[in-house]
Formats: structure tokens, sequence, C-alpha cells
């Protein structure tokens, strides 16, 4: 994998930190495989407002819960990894948050009490980066899409070997997902422009802690790249 001479978390992750890591033997590429699939996470109305707003201005207009803007500049790269999946046949997943309800509370609704309460158009998927026919809606209740849910045995059933992580928060659902995905033995990778949180500075730390330990994040057309050696093989 080619990796930008930029990294996505410049200007918050110092020079002195990316030395510790790098004294130290992490963030070594492990690369693509031969079988990858598209995990789209959350990528509902609620975590982005339904039309590209400021980020305060979306959450006291729309959703408690959405990211703004950035999201939606994240997704319109989404929307760019989508027809290559769908053109090779390879699976396209949505792990996503359904509508709750007072009994699926937990500890989820007690700390962040703003997602018990989110309007119905909220959990609709956004236009730009909607499943097809075919496609696999996961419906889950906690941060990893692994957890509770059957993504792990419909991934062995089809050998995928590589995950492809897109969507929202960088810092929550997402990073849970490559965690475990990761912990799985798949190959993750994660397109830095492809997914989105609240604030630049956490979005950027999880970047960076991620591809020291979990995945390869690379730019979403360096990862297009990538996936056309699949298609080349």
């Amino acid at each position: 994998m080619t990796v930008t001479t930029t990294q996505p978390w410049a200007g918050v992750i110092t020079d002195d930190d990316e030395r510790r890591y790098e004294a130290a033997g992490f963030g070594q590429p492990v690369g693509i495989g031969s079988r990858p699939a598209l995990l789209v996470i959350d990528a509902q109305y609620r975590t982005v407002g339904m039309e590209p707003k400021p980020f305060f201005q979306s959450v006291e207009e729309e959703f408690t819960t959405s990211c703004g803007d950035t999201g939606w500049d994240a997704l319109a790269n989404v929307a760019k990894l989508l027809p290559v999946f769908r053109k090779n046949g390879w699976p396209v997943l949505y792990p996503h948050v359904a509508p709750k309800q007072a009994s699926d509370q937990g500890r989820l609704g007690a700390k962040v009490p703003g997602i018990m309460n989110i309007a119905e158009e909220g959990y609709r998927f956004v236009d730009i980066i909607a499943p097809v026919e075919g496609e696999i809606l996961l419906p889950k209740r906690h941060p990893s899409a692994f957890f509770g849910t059957p993504l792990l045995s419909f991934l062995i059933e089809r050998q995928i070997d590589t995950l492809v992580v897109t969507g929202a928060t960088t810092s929550g659902c997402v990073r849970g997902t490559v965690v475990d995905g990761f912990s799985y033995n798949f190959r993750v990778l994660v397109p830095h422009d492809a997914v989105y949180d609240r604030t630049e500075t956490v979005h950027k730390v999880n970047l960076f802690d991620m591809a020291q330990k979990y995945a390869d994040v690379a730019s979403t057309d360096e990862i297009l790249a990538d996936l056309a050696t699949i298609e080349q093989r």
C-alpha cells in the first residue's frame, strides 16, 4: 500500500509521538488480501443531519448525534467505494443502530441520553450511500459490528480476508469494529477520509492509534488503487 507523505493525523500527533511508535516497531503495513468486504457503519441521517450543515447548526437544528458537514464529506468518499464492490460482487454490509426502544437503553442510554430520542427519519440511510437489493443490513446494539451480530459467521462463510471499514464514528463504532476485526485475524483497511467523528482531534488521534496497532490507514483513492490490484489478479 502506498502511504501519503502527509499523514491524516498531522497537526495533532507530534513528531515525538511518531518517533516513539516507530522506535517500538509499531505501524507496519499489513496490506490487502484477495477477498474484501465493505462495512458502511451507521451511515444514517442521525449521524450527519438531513443536509450538510456546520456541526453546531446541525446539532441544534436536527440531531444531537450529528457530526455535520464533516460526515457528508466522508460519505461522498464512501460513495466512491461502493461501485467497485458492487461491480465485483464483493459483499457490502451496513452495520447500523436500529430505532431505540426504552427497553434497549442499557448503559448507552445513561451515557448518551440523546441517542434514545432520535426521530424515525434519522435512522434512514443517507441517500448517496443507501443499500441496494442484495446488500446486508446488520442491526447492532453496541459499538462493534461484531458484538451480538452474525457478522463473523457471514464473513467466514464467504471466505472474506479483508475488511474496508467506513462510516461513523472514527472513535466509536468504527474503532470498535476495527479492533474486533483485527482480533479475528482479518486484514483491516480504514480510508481516513471515508470515516468521520465530531471533532478533528478525536478523529486524528484514533486514526493514528488504529494505524499503529490494528489497521492500514490510507486515503480512499489509495485504497481504490489497492482494490484494483485484486481486480487485475
